[in-house]
């Protein structure tokens, strides 16, 4: 079995077999406008799997890291494949992994992702990784078809008490997700002075 390497997106030479991967492997078709938006910003957060003795990729990951509303530090993983004759080989798990604890250096808190409502390798690749699903949207694809969001939760790295570095620990990480609430502001009147009619 030949070993796999993998190494971070190093540039446009490797766009045309970036595309070739996503456009075999999964439904959604992406024009090349797409994959630069999340190349060209984000590259430290794209890597590719070579097998030893091949210049050809057989797994690919294309990412992004943004503030989500000005409040979290959200990762979103927009595109990962990995050719059908190189799968359950660990290498899809690998690429996710990486770009996590990319994602982590730069303080994510949440990473999330759609897939296919009934992609079940894929549901099964991301819950084994601590991602939960958040919620399905329906028709969210081209096709038709619904998608599940799912989330993975990232704690804030642990102080060491003794001398103040960070010390975190890698994945898997298996959670819950934080509450998410609204305010509530307050009544215009002082409700005190009402008195109910029932």
């Amino acid at each position: 079995m030949d070993s796999i390497t993998y190494r971070q997106y190093s540039g446009e030479s490797e766009l045309p077999h970036i595309m070739a991967l996503v456009q075999h492997e999964l439904s959604e078709p992406y024009v090349i406008y797409t994959y630069r938006y999340f190349l060209q910003q984000w590259p430290h957060l794209a890597f590719l799997a070579y097998p030893s003795q091949s210049s050809d990729p057989v797994g690919v990951i294309v990412c992004k890291q943004s503030m989500h509303r000005d409040v979290t530090n959200r990762g979103y993983i927009a595109m990962l494949s990995v050719h059908k004759n190189w799968r359950k080989r660990g290498i899809a798990s690998t690429l996710v992994r990486r770009t996590v604890e990319v994602m982590k250096k730069h303080g994510v808190e949440e990473v999330v992702l759609e897939t296919e409502f009934d992609n079940s390798a894929a549901l099964s690749l991301y819950e084994s990784l601590g991602f939960i699903r958040e919620k399905r949207l329906f028709r969210f694809y081209l096709n038709g078809k619904d998608a599940f969001r799912l989330v993975l939760v990232v704690p804030p790295p642990e102080i060491d008490d003794e001398d103040g570095k960070v010390a975190q620990k890698g994945l898997p990480i298996r959670f819950l997700p934080p509450t998410r609430t609204i305010t509530i502001p307050p009544l215009p009147y002082d409700s005190d002075d009402e008195v109910s009619s029932r």
